[in-house]
């Protein structure tokens, strides 16, 4: 029989002396149901885990320190050097314009993800992208100056700066920078990447990490060669594309088609991208001393003692003349360390051949034995021939890139002027509108038509008395409450909170390419109405007062909610804040626009029939309304509330009966919510890919209503039918109308940000 003594002595009666797991470790729920649909990662990055706390302005922070020190302390370090990381040539300047670069490089047109505006630099995955080698220790040499600057200093803002300031030191005179960029606090662990599995555990070379093939349709040269949405990067792990070539092959003409793909899914045209490969080129050196199955595991699975650095290289001190990186080696001029216009001289002058580095990685070197050459980074005295990767030599292979590098050849000011601007829209694409930007070279004076300028306010605006008066003329109009919250929906559908792109601010739905969307085809008419309203009040008015028509579309939405909601017995007042401005048609870069397209928009029950992935089932339409719900800054909750509202309204894009789960069509009732959790209905497919579903009624079998996979995943997904099931009690429908009137004005609101937040995330006049 065993005793006390026998315990304390250390053995355990009942067992359970091994450790399997802990918190998070495998499997969780992705690994036993790899399919689920990820409602929770609505709440990513979420105020518990930001240490600054809700009431932290970070704007203000920024705007109170001492901008002209700072550039000073990093123009200071940049010309410095320390033992455990050597700078090439005595100026870390190029080592920084690429952490940068690879910071804001990741910004892609098609969802607007990506981009310098979060320091999403220092997470997994990318902070373990085989492109992003050894910008872990870029960071770690700046760590003092974020050190001495804290919570006032983003680390966005910082890398962004740093690469800036680079550029000036090294004599190129910048365009400007604007600060504003807040960090995030954790691993982005939704943004789709690629369909590309690396496993990072597993590199035994360079091909083994960069791979592309399952993102691409064809191969390069074909006709029909695409790189499928929303992705932008050739291959996975890097930033842009390979620089040895597709397939790491040498071939430039190939290399120039990717280089097209990538930077114009990147929002640059041809002559930016000529401009920031030129203009980046022109400074620093590539590393490719050891070959890469020498060099250690990525930061986020290098051992603890790393202290999250990766990337060991076990040869000499592993930096300095040893350096690897991306395995090609070399610099592209005589003076890495000065603007000029030598790269492009040198590309042009010399015929070059291809040769392997140190690395075993495929470069190009002029033919030319009397070529210039190259210092050394590190070994005085010591010389190298010049380098050109075949992404160079495609700039002058390809007509429309050698065209551009030509204009640059003959005209070095004009080639200095459009580097200038492309790195300020490279390092400012995602920040949104230039009321984000603070600090005193933010250069807000400028309107550059990639930053979808909006016309200041230059009239007095409407007051209560007008807002009541517009409303009834509106709700008088014959203007349906339906056609009316359609209409306001979709004029802040196209908002994206990954780049601070699209919203109801400049009217744009009546302008191309949205005003002529099939999802917004219903719109047409209103605005229409609309206009003419507008037009009688503008004409009327005292005193130069003026609504406009951005204005009045939310207005019409609010006068249709209100009376949605006092038609289900809740007299509500919708906020409603005026001072939005109508942009032109000369103002709206329309081809960037036309990709805030949506492919699937689940709040009007859209899908495009021309991807056959949504289609065929390949890709679930609820997995891209989830991915909408994230772009309107919506969390689980307001999503479900939302959702049910819009189908109360019927906000169909066609007004069809899918998910109208109601016979009080226009009135802000719950019956969405009590449909979807009755247990007297059964749910049937209507189609063999299960897109729509007829809904039966248990007893008499006839079909009482229709639904698509945008309906059910309310009730199918766990989550979203926890919280479906508060607005479906019987306290429900009170807490409803509440909540929905409270998240219609949030969204009304993305866009403002002429007007301050406050913590509640609501808005008033700034």
């Amino acid at each position: 029989m065993e005793t006390y003594t026998d315990v304390l002595s250390g053995k355990c009666p009942f067992g359970g002396d091994r450790v399997g797991g802990a918190f998070t470790t495998p499997p969780t729920l992705e690994e036993w149901y790899p399919d689920r649909l990820r409602v929770e990662m609505l709440h990513q990055n979420g105020p518990q885990a930001n240490p600054l706390g809700p009431d932290f302005d970070y704007r203000a922070a920024f705007a109170s320190l001492d901008y002209e020190q700072l550039k000073r302390d990093i123009k200071q370090f940049l010309t410095s050097s320390v033992a455990w990381w050597p700078s090439d040539y005595g100026n870390y300047g190029p080592q920084m314009i690429r952490m940068a670069w690879h910071s804001a490089g990741t910004y892609r047109i098609a969802d607007g993800r990506g981009g310098a505006g979060q320091g999403l630099q220092r997470f997994a995955p990318i902070s373990s992208w085989w492109d992003n080698g050894n910008t872990d220790k870029s960071r770690r040499l700046l760590w003092p100056i974020k050190r001495k600057y804290g919570s006032a200093l983003s680390w966005a803002d910082l890398m962004v700066l740093t690469g800036t300031c680079a550029l000036e030191i090294m004599n190129f005179p910048t365009y400007g920078f604007a600060g504003g960029r807040e960090d995030a606090w954790e691993a982005d662990n939704a943004t789709y990447w690629g369909p590309e599995l690396w496993d990072p555990t597993n590199v035994k070379s360079f091909d083994d990490m960069v791979n592309r093939d399952k993102r691409w349709r064809g191969q390069n040269g074909d006709p029909d060669y695409d790189l499928e949405q929303p992705l932008a990067a050739s291959h996975q792990a890097l930033i842009y594309v390979n620089p040895e070539g597709p397939y790491a092959n040498g071939d430039p003409m190939g290399s120039a088609r990717d280089i097209r793909v990538t930077f114009t899914r990147m929002a640059m045209n041809d002559e930016e991208t000529v401009a920031l490969i030129a203009g980046g080129h022109a400074f620093g050196k590539s590393h490719g001393m050891v070959k890469a199955d020498r060099i250690g595991p990525p930061p986020d699975i290098a051992p603890i003692e790393a202290m999250g650095l990766g990337w060991h290289n076990p040869v000499g001190t592993g930096a300095a003349e040893n350096t690897m990186t991306n395995g090609i080696e070399g610099s592209w001029t005589p003076d890495p360390t000065t603007w000029d216009n030598t790269y492009l001289e040198n590309l042009f002058k010399f015929e070059w051949k291809q040769v392997r580095s140190p690395a075993g990685a495929l470069q190009w070197t002029p033919i030319d034995p009397d070529a210039p050459r190259t210092p050394d980074a590190h070994i005085p005295g010591k010389s190298h021939p010049l380098m050109m990767m075949t992404s160079d030599i495609a700039l002058k292979t390809d007509p429309v890139y050698r065209a551009i590098c030509e204009k640059f050849l003959s005209d070095f000011d004009y080639f200095t002027l459009q580097f200038s601007k492309a790195w300020y829209k490279l390092t400012h694409r995602d920040m949104g509108p230039k009321e984000r930007y603070v600090g005193p070279e933010a250069k807000i004076e400028d309107d550059l038509i990639w930053q979808d300028p909006i016309p200041p306010v230059d009239h007095p605006l409407v007051d209560e008395s007008d807002i009541a008066a517009l409303k009834a003329e509106i709700l008088g109009s014959g203007l349906s409450v339906s056609d009316l919250a359609f209409t306001a929906f979709s004029s802040v559908a196209t908002y994206r909170n990954s780049d601070k792109r699209g919203g109801a601010n400049g009217a744009r739905l009546a302008l191309a390419p949205q005003s002529g969307w099939t999802v917004n085809r219903r719109t047409v008419p209103v605005i229409g109405r609309l206009r003419g309203i507008m037009a009688g009040f503008n004409g009327r008015a005292a005193g130069g007062k003026k609504v406009s028509l951005a204005d009045l579309i939310v207005l019409g939405g609010c006068a249709a909610v209100e009376q949605a909601a006092k038609a289900a017995g809740a007299a509500t007042p919708v906020p409603f804040i005026p001072g939005r401005m109508d942009t032109t048609d000369a103002l709206t870069d329309a081809e960037s626009f036309e990709w805030l397209k949506p492919v699937v928009d689940g709040f009007r029950n859209y899908i495009d029939p021309s991807f056959g992935e949504i289609t065929r089932g390949r890709v679930a339409p609820e997995q891209v309304f989830l991915d909408k719900a994230n772009l309107l800054a919506l969390t689980a909750p307001e999503w479900v509330v939302l959702t049910g509202g819009l189908r109360a309204l019927n906000l169909n894009h066609d007004g069809a009966r899918h998910g109208i789960f109601t016979d009080r069509v226009g009135v802000l009732t719950n019956d969405f919510f009590t449909v979807l959790t009755s247990m007297d209905y059964a749910w049937k497919k209507a189609d063999e890919a299960g897109l729509t579903f007829t809904l039966e009624d248990r007893q008499s079998g006839e079909t009482t209503f229709t639904a698509t996979r945008c309906d059910l995943v309310f009730g199918s997904n766990q989550q979203l039918r926890a919280i479906v099931e508060i607005y479906a009690g019987r306290d429900g429908q009170e807490r409803f109308v509440r909540d929905f009137v409270k998240v219609w004005h949030k969204l009304m609101m993305l866009d403002r940000y002429d007007v301050k937040r406050n913590e509640a995330g609501m808005t008033t006049a700034a």
